[in-house]
């Protein structure tokens, strides 16, 4: 399996970062140990979420689309982790 990652850095807000590996517990210490010229200055890093995928065409692939403006928007409202809100009751009628 090819593992496409998203990592949200705890050092400073917003600012995340979408990668693809074969070893994603490796990957992430790497992120965090600040082996990787471009993560480094952001660390420590979180992971936000994770895909896996058969093929590394796959999650090349994957991983274009998360960096794209639509990829983006899918990733954060989809797999960030945040909880949608609850409804407490019925629904409210239209007026």
């Amino acid at each position: 399996m090819v593992y496409v990652y998203i990592l949200e850095s705890e050092a400073r807000a917003g600012k995340t970062y979408v990668g693809f590996t074969h070893d994603l517990k490796g990957r992430f210490a790497t992120h965090n140990r600040g082996e990787s010229p471009y993560t480094a200055k952001f660390r420590p890093w979180k992971l936000i979420a994770y895909v896996a995928v058969r093929t590394e065409d796959q999650a090349i692939a994957l991983e274009r689309y998360f960096k794209t403006g639509s990829g983006m928007a899918f990733w954060k409202k989809r797999l960030r982790g945040k909880a949608a809100a609850v409804p407490t009751g019925p629904p409210k009628p239209k007026a």
